[in-house]
């Protein structure tokens, strides 16, 4: 039963990435996750070199997307164009956070994707599941936009979303 237990949490994320991936788009932003106007919380995450680190950091100092994502979604490749235009066109306003799940990853590989990609802001490994349990991220290509006092303004699912609007939410 304890091996069954351990693998609950990947098992969740992989069919919900599934069904994320390939049913209709039924789901909404704000319908999932963490709920908007609720104080960003803390989680212990991981360097791509393996040293502990805490979300804590970001909260309350600066407006910030975090995606939590994996090299193997289709809707967070999907995605990227988005963020990376997002993050050119405000700047030093906003600071992205990259939050890779630990299902079918390693901090190598992830480490090896936002190296080849160029992908902007500081990325962390979610070995244990503390930054996904604390912001109750529903599957990948999840997006929570903080604003400087540290409440979430916004939170969306999928490939396609408007974070432009959602930044200006946070600025």
């Amino acid at each position: 039963m304890r091996g069954l237990r351990s693998l609950v949490p990947g098992l969740r994320w992989a069919v919900v990435a599934g069904l994320i991936g390939f049913a209709p788009r039924v789901v909404r932003a704000q319908d999932l996750g963490i709920e908007v106007g609720s104080t960003a919380p803390a989680a212990k995450v991981y360097t791509l070199d393996g040293k502990e680190a805490d979300l804590a950091q970001y909260i309350g100092k600066t407006a910030v997307i975090m995606e939590f994502w994996a090299t193997w979604c289709p809707n967070c490749k999907e995605l990227e164009p988005t963020l990376v235009a997002a993050l050119k066109k405000y700047g030093n306003q906003v600071k992205f956070v990259g939050v890779a799940v630990s299902v079918n990853e390693t901090p190598e590989r992830v480490k090896a994707f936002v190296e080849k990609h160029g992908l902007p802001g500081d990325h962390y490994f979610d070995a244990k599941g503390n930054a996904s349990g604390a912001y109750d991220a529903p599957a990948t290509s999840y997006v929570v936009v903080i604003n400087k006092a540290g409440k979430v303004v916004y939170t969306g699912l999928g490939g396609k979303q408007n974070l432009d609007a959602a930044i200006k939410k946070a600025l």
